[in-house]
């Protein structure tokens, strides 16, 4: 152990050899897990159990959306963030869509009272998918385009991150038929935009549509965009890079959570279900 007074050239600590998996990314993402696991318990003990009136009380408060919110965004922007860096961000995207389309015909079948249609992994599929085409195209137009360019620009990335957050503000209130371009000021969108099942997945919620887990495509993409920015801002500056010590810091125990968060979110409801009948 270095004792605390020592002084310490950068020359004198040994680089960090660059983790095909940076630690403290699944560390989140197995902490968030768990937030959500607990999250559905208290979901399961209030409408499939009976809770008492306190404790129905307390969920259906404004604290427990903050703590709803806190996973979702948690769980959305990491994805995003960790988009630029997967080697096949196609490939996994496709398999979360298709978990996602799993998990909706499940619940059709066996409890169409809590059904799930269009839930957060078949949002996060079909963000993955987007993105991984889009980056796809928009590096064949720039070879095209500026064959001989430089690498990006920290400007050019931060616009690109602020632009992506404000439109997620923007589109918050889209299933309430208006935009809010800036705070009192909002755009109002026509009722026609309204109707079936595509316009729901964008986000323009049917009236006769209803799921125990939605996740619209808008907003939820320019949330998954900031991550996405955010990775590529910090990766272009050289944050992201073997030497941090900390990426790669992190909690055993959860981060294998972190690295096995798909399946875990397939089998965490059934598992919960089983245990509350038998107690």
């Amino acid at each position: 152990m270095i004792p605390m007074n020592h002084p310490i050239s950068s020359s004198s600590i040994p680089p960090v050899q660059p983790a095909s998996r940076l630690e403290l990314l699944d560390t989140i993402r197995g902490l968030t897990l768990i937030s959500m696991i607990l999250y559905h318990a208290c979901w399961d003990l209030v409408y499939l159990h009976g809770a008492g009136k306190g404790f129905t009380l307390w969920y259906q408060s404004f604290s427990a959306f903050l703590w709803q919110q806190s996973i979702c965004w948690t769980f959305i922007l990491l994805s995003g963030f960790c988009a630029p860096l997967s080697r096949h961000a196609l490939r996994r995207s496709l398999s979360v869509f298709l978990s996602g389309a799993l998990v909706t015909a499940a619940t059709l079948i066996v409890t169409p009272e809590s059904r799930v249609i269009f839930g957060i992994l078949t949002f996060l599929g079909s963000a993955g998918i987007a993105t991984a085409l889009l980056r796809a195209a928009c590096r064949k137009i720039r070879r095209k385009a500026a064959p001989h360019s430089p690498g990006e620009s920290l400007p050019a990335l931060l616009a690109a991150l602020c632009l992506s957050f404000w439109l997620f503000l923007a589109f918050l209130n889209i299933q309430s038929g208006v935009l809010r371009i800036l705070p009192g000021i909002t755009l109002p969108l026509p009722a026609s935009l309204y109707h079936g099942y595509p316009a729901t997945f964008f986000g323009f919620q049917g009236p006769s549509f209803w799921s125990t887990d939605y996740f619209p495509f808008f907003p939820w993409y320019f949330l998954y965009l900031t991550g996405y920015w955010l990775s590529r801002l910090l990766s272009a500056a050289g944050l992201l890079s073997g030497r941090h010590r900390i990426l790669h810091a992190g909690l055993p125990a959860v981060s294998w959570l972190g690295r096995h968060s798909l399946p875990l979110y397939l089998i965490h409801q059934p598992i919960l279900y089983g245990i509350f009948l038998l107690v």
